[in-house]
């Protein structure tokens, strides 16, 4: 299950995170704590001691924000 969280948390952090203009103006766009996009970048790039469980609510948070479904976005992760 740890490998699906880095992929997530990656894909997140590559694809969209990097391009925003800020890690907070990412939170308040996506209706997330700044904390939360701390954990998704720590995650992605194998912080160490730091493994963030993305909960499905934070994940449909993010892709409602950018109006993309749930199963549109496991088809971009292509797990």
């Amino acid at each position: 299950m740890g490998s699906v969280n880095f992929k997530i948390c990656g894909f997140i952090y590559k694809n969209w995170v990097l391009k925003a203009s800020s890690q907070r103006s990412f939170a308040l766009d996506h209706n997330i704590e700044e904390s939360i996009v701390r954990k998704i970048k720590n995650t992605a790039i194998k912080k160490e001691g730091v493994h963030y469980s993305i909960p499905v609510t934070t994940l449909k948070k993010i892709c409602d924000s950018r109006n993309l479904s749930l199963s549109n976005f496991f088809k971009q992760l292509d797990l």
